[in-house]
């Protein structure tokens, strides 16, 4: 039995290259650690923390279209309807969208699970388990 590593995907409005042509079929590898590790070394990633996602995306989005290579500047340039799928689909296939976390209530102490932050969101949540906020 093998492990399917590379997933393909059909962007919704597609990457436009310089010439106009429009590219929407690609594929997204499954990610490492040093995947969502080197990106936090990136002084772009360092100075705004949503840049995180460009960054790791640019690292396992093995092809997109006949573009030669996936760059930050492709991912960049992006539609935001496109990068929501990116990000979408990459919590899918790396089995990080069902994620809960463990948390305390800051206004009544009760201990509880929530659904793990996004992809590049470092914010907790916002509670829906406790009625005294």
């Amino acid at each position: 039995m093998s492990l399917q590593t590379e997933f393909a995907f059909v962007l919704p409005k597609g990457y436009i290259d310089r010439d106009g042509n429009v590219h929407r079929e690609g594929t997204m590898r499954l990610a490492t650690a040093m995947d969502e590790i080197a990106p936090l070394r990136d002084p772009r990633v360092q100075a705004n923390e949503a840049y995180l996602v460009v960054a790791l995306l640019a690292r396992v989005v093995t092809r997109l279209g006949d573009l030669p290579s996936i760059t930050t500047g492709v991912i960049e340039s992006l539609f935001a309807a496109d990068l929501a799928y990116l990000q979408d689909f990459y919590q899918q296939i790396n089995g990080v969208g069902e994620s809960r976390i463990t948390v305390r209530c800051p206004h009544c102490g009760e201990v509880f699970e929530e659904a793990a932050p996004a992809l590049g969101d470092r914010r907790l949540p916002p509670s829906t388990a406790c009625t005294r906020r």
